[in-house]
């Protein structure tokens, strides 16, 4: 041959291994974890049953059996009433998975994903599963399986529609906005009259800020289900509700949601925009003139912006002088602050659940603390290792006194306390229904006060002792026909369990009662005129007369968080109000509840909760929402069986197939497949993954398994993975034209088990063995074409070369990993995280590898933070530096910027290649990094106008082997490698994170700065 190129033959294949991996990626996470990241943690063992209904089975276990049966009726009678206005009938049975209390949720094996406390319900697509908690009444439980269904249908739909197209990536519901899906999930679910929804249009309406119906494909700015509500809300009250059936089938069919809405409305986006615009101003207009803003009844004490939209829950100390709220103030979390109740000085923070995985749910949405009637300790439900818990903090903050878990509940909102502070009572979901408890902190006695199928929420002690005012359905609502009635407030005798509701109003929700210091008063929150306010009860004489008019409302996160507080003593006042798009806290003095003035009614004939248009066309959803009975199946015919699980396919992931020719790498091909199967339930996972090449031998395969049933996750895995690398060359041999394809293979035959053991939802031990066969093949191919003609005489001729003999090697790893960080838009800003691991190899090598990985990340001041790593990595023993083992690489830009391969070309001669290469490494990486635009103030929000990071780093690395020993070590003389430089990091819309770094590498003579690229997130 007269001419000799190389190359890197790896750059073929990894080109392959992408194109084959790309569907194939998604199955892998569940099966193998992760490096980092939080955990699921099962902290209780389910034993489920399947009732079965005429179109669901419904996955259960036995404690929530009772709830259960009056959800399937539920789901029964949702499922006719969708039938019908969707004109549409479900594929096969519909499951339906419930879980006694959110807590419970939170553990199910389900879904992979860890769901956070804001998660009410989830309906996934590849088995089409529901899966959701019971709530804390039967209308919240009702609302949300309505809710899930109504995505069942929008998917099944969407599975019908494609398939008749012959395109089954045809259907534009995967391209639809959140508020078009989520909107329509709550119109269909709550009908055209809902006070939240009514409260978020008005505000934006006073702010003169507007959105375009366009405008809300942005969730984070528009929350979805609002503005979609309000959207669907306005097309159902024009033109009908049925003409959501057709809205749907178009985009179904694969229409853009624009065009769909243009094809059944008549209407361009452009012109419903502003019909719907001109629609809310209009119906709102007159509230406006008749109601008031809160500054005007009281002093603003907690405001709320954009970087901290909700400061809710406020609990007043009994003089009146202390706070405790809940606040997103710091960014990562809702946690809980303290303050001054007359300033608003926020003086402590009382929680960190972001980093602190002791707490795992402080009930932020449903729930508030109480004080003591001494003002001396505070009390408030959370959640702690799966279980609910009192926690007791001092008057301080300071210190958690005392905290007791309740085995037997699900969860504990609202506790308050007896006047003489040895009980507490609360409300406590078990089983799936919610009833009033009374603890006993001397006894140790808890006792269920209500105990019935009714939601019984919002205690609340009086000062006297006497009563236990709460918030209660009992009173109009109908088990035998699902008729579920308004919220009424109740009281109760502690002592003897009796209970007498109080006259308050009949129409809307009478929540979050309040007593007065002589406790012959009781406020509460009542939306009967279509807004939330504060309303003054004398309980002897039953008059009511109306404390606030707000123009939003007294709310919290949910139309039944708790939004404001009495202080025991001295009648100050307390509440949270949504107002100028955040959840903001006022303070009201005692003389304004004093002056209370009699109920008003709003001017004009329609509710300020009926959504736009007010002159809306008969509403079939609203019928069908009053007709209790419609659909009500004959819960006899119900029937129970155990639950047997059995694997079906979940996802298979597109086939991929890449094929090419160049002049240096000829002619070569290949493609891939994955498929993941589960169970209903998740409890056994299976992943079957094949990528073959045009050589068989280069092709890779793969079965992996994964038991999740138990606390303990287990599974094993057998696979064949060839990474093969090598040189080409090509050239004349004097008439022919000559390539060769040399070809250094290690085929990798492994079989193997692993378990994971969480012990909380940030730290989990991991362990595993298995057996490895390492195959080594070194060939050349040889191909030969006609000199004059070009024509092939011959191709991939082969000709093996020596190849060492195989290694047959057993292993083992023990890992703790433990991550509490908190993830920004481009990495890590907050916490820390590690991995410590042991791995010892027998057989034909004899060595045991280490890995210490610690990442630490500091915020000293807002929105700066400081990360730094160690990291290392290395294998020891009699084997550790053999040859046939694949060498540690510290060149890539995830170890040490500036010393990447590829940017070899100038240099190279000037640079020790091998102090790259070793049987060890060392790392140390320091990063300040922050929001480039919201540190400059360039738009709103912590990221301003777009997610990107500014990074500055300082990387140090070390690579070594028993040959070249490092400088601290006797003998040794390689010195770490350094680089430093610049950096930009932006999340693309949430796909990718893409990097941009100019570096300088100091210990390479030759090489000054230069630009460095990557498309991962920061360590």
């Amino acid at each position: 041959m007269t001419s000799r190129r190389w190359f890197p033959i790896a750059r073929r294949f990894a080109l392959l291994a992408v194109l084959a991996a790309v569907g194939a990626g998604l199955a892998f996470q569940p099966v193998f974890g992760q490096y980092f990241g939080r955990n699921k943690v099962q902290y209780e063992k389910f034993e489920y049953k399947v009732l079965k209904t005429e179109h669901f089975d419904i996955y259960f276990y036995p404690e929530e059996e009772e709830a259960v049966r009056v959800a399937a009726q539920m789901a029964e009678r949702w499922y006719k009433r969708f039938s019908r206005l969707l004109n549409h009938d479900l594929r096969g049975r519909q499951a339906l998975i419930m879980y006694a209390s959110h807590p419970q949720f939170q553990q199910t094996t389900v879904l992979p994903d860890v769901l956070s406390e804001g998660t009410g319900g989830v309906t996934e697509s590849s088995k089409r599963r529901i899966i959701l908690p019971f709530g804390g009444t039967l209308a919240d439980t009702d609302h949300v399986i309505g809710h899930e269904l109504v995505h069942a249908f929008q998917y099944d739909m969407s599975a019908v529609m494609a398939n008749r197209s012959g395109n089954p990536g045809g259907s534009g519901v995967e391209r639809a906005p959140l508020w078009f899906i989520e909107g329509l999930a709550e119109y269909l679910s709550i009908g055209p009259i809902d006070t939240l929804t009514a409260m978020w249009m008005r505000d934006m309406i006073r702010k003169k800020k507007i959105p375009t119906i366009k405008d809300l494909r942005d969730p984070y700015k528009y929350f979805p289900y609002r503005y979609g509500h309000s959207v669907w809300a306005y097309i159902g009250g024009k033109w009908g509700d049925l003409v959501v059936a057709k809205l749907m089938k178009d985009v179904c069919r694969g229409f853009d949601y624009d065009k769909a809405l243009e094809k059944s409305l008549g209407l361009s986006l452009e012109k419903l925009s502003a019909a719907w615009q001109e629609a809310l101003k209009k119906d709102y207009a007159s509230i406006h003139e008749s109601t008031q803003g809160p500054a005007t009844i009281g002093k603003l004490l907690i405001k709320g912006a954009e970087n901290d939209p909700y400061n809710v829950a406020p609990a007043l100390s009994p003089d009146g002088k202390k706070l405790v709220f809940i606040s997103s103030r710091e960014l990562f979390a809702m946690e809980m602050f303290m303050g001054d109740a007359k300033t608003g000085k926020v003086t402590k923070k009382l929680t960190r659940t972001a980093v602190d995985s002791h707490f795992q749910s402080i009930q932020f949405i449903n729930s508030a603390g109480s004080w003591d009637i001494d003002g001396k300790r505070f009390v408030f439900g959370a959640v702690a290792e799966g279980k609910p818990v009192l926690a007791f903090l001092d008057d301080e903050g300071s210190r958690v006194m005392d905290e007791i878990k309740f085995p037997g509940l699900g969860e504990i909102l609202n506790p308050t306390w007896s006047p003489d502070g040895k009980r507490i009572a609360f409300s406590g979901l078990a089983g799936g229904l919610t009833d009033i408890y009374i603890y006993n902190l001397e006894t140790k006695d808890l006792r269920n006060v209500t105990n019935d199928p009714y939601g019984d929420i919002h205690p609340a002690w009086s000062p006297d002792g006497r009563w236990i005012a709460f918030v209660t359905e009992r009173f109009n609502s109908q088990l035998k026909t699902m008729t579920i009635g308004e919220y009424q407030l109740a009281l109760m005798d502690p002592e003897t369990g009796d209970i007498r509701p109080l006259a308050t109003f009949k129409e809307g929700k009478n929540i979050n009662p309040q007593w007065a210091a002589d406790s012959k008063i009781l406020y509460f929150v009542s939306d009967r005129s279509g807004i939330d306010n504060i309303y003054r009860l004398d309980i002897a004489s039953g008059a009511v007369s109306q404390v606030t008019n707000l123009y939003t409302g007294v709310s919290g996160i949910t139309s039944l968080s708790p939004a404001f507080s009495i202080a025991a003593k001295s009648n100050d006042v307390l509440y949270s109000v949504y107002d100028e798009g955040n959840f903001s806290i006022y303070s009201i003095e005692p003389q304004t509840l004093l002056a209370a003035k009699p109920v008003q009614d709003l001017p004009g004939a329609v509710s300020p909760a009926v959504l736009p248009p007010q002159d809306r066309q008969g509403s079939e959803i609203l019928g069908l929402l009053k007709t209790s009975t419609f659909g009500l199946p004959d819960p006899d015919k119900f029937s129970v069986a155990p639950y047997k699980p059995k694997l079906t396919l979940d996802y298979v992931s597109p086939p991929t197939v890449g094929v090419g020719y160049d002049r240096y790498y000829g002619a070569y091909g290949g493609g891939g497949i994955a498929m993941y199967w589960s169970d209903m339930l998740g409890w056994h996972n299976l992943v079957t993954m094949a990528q073959i090449y045009n050589r068989l031998m280069d092709s890779s395969f793969m079965v992996a398994y994964q038991n999740s049933k138990n606390r303990l996750n287990w599974g094993f895995v057998a696979q064949r993975s060839p990474y093969v690398y090598g040189d080409y060359a090509y050239g004349s041999d004097g008439y022919n034209y000559v390539e060769q394809e040399i070809l250094y293979r290690q085929i990798y035959y492994e079989i193997g088990g692993f378990a994971s053991y969480p012990v909380s939802p940030m730290q989990r031990f991991e362990l595993s063995a298995g057996y490895d066969y390492i195959q080594f093949n070194n060939v050349i191919y040889t191909s030969v074409y006609d000199g004059y003609t070009g024509e092939p005489l011959v191709i991939d001729d082969r000709t093996d070369l020596p190849s060492p003999p195989g290694l047959h090697l057993v292993n083992a790893a023990a890992s703790l990993v433990y991550d509490s960080s908190f993830m920004g838009a481009t990495g890590p800003i907050l916490g820390q995280s590690y991995r410590f691991q042991i791995s010892p190899t027998f057989g034909s090598l004899n060595y045991y590898t280490i890995m210490a990985d610690y990442r630490k990340y500091i915020m000293p001041v807002k929105p700066f933070t400081l990360a730094m790593r160690f990291m290392h990595y290395g294998r020891y023993g009699k084997g550790a530096d053999d040859q046939r083992l694949w060498p540690m690489f510290i060149g890539y830009d995830w170890y040490i910027r500036g010393y990447d391969y590829n940017s070899f070309q100038t240099d190279y001669g000037s640079f020790d290649m091998n102090r790259l290469f070793g049987s060890k490494l060392m790392l140390l990486n320091l990063e300040l990094r922050f929001p480039l635009f919201g540190a400059l103030g360039i738009g709103k929000g912590f990221y301003g106008i777009f997610p990107v990071d500014f990074v500055a780093f300082y990387d140090m690395g070390l690579a070594w082997d028993s040959q070249s020993k490092p400088w601290f070590v006797n003998g040794g003389d390689r010195k770490p490698l350094r680089s430093a430089g610049l950096g930009l990091r932006v999340n693309v819309f949430g796909y990718a994170v893409l990097g941009v770094d100019y570096v300088k590498p100091f210990d390479r003579p030759q090489k000054g700065w230069y630009w460095q690229f990557s498309f991962y997130p920061g360590f």
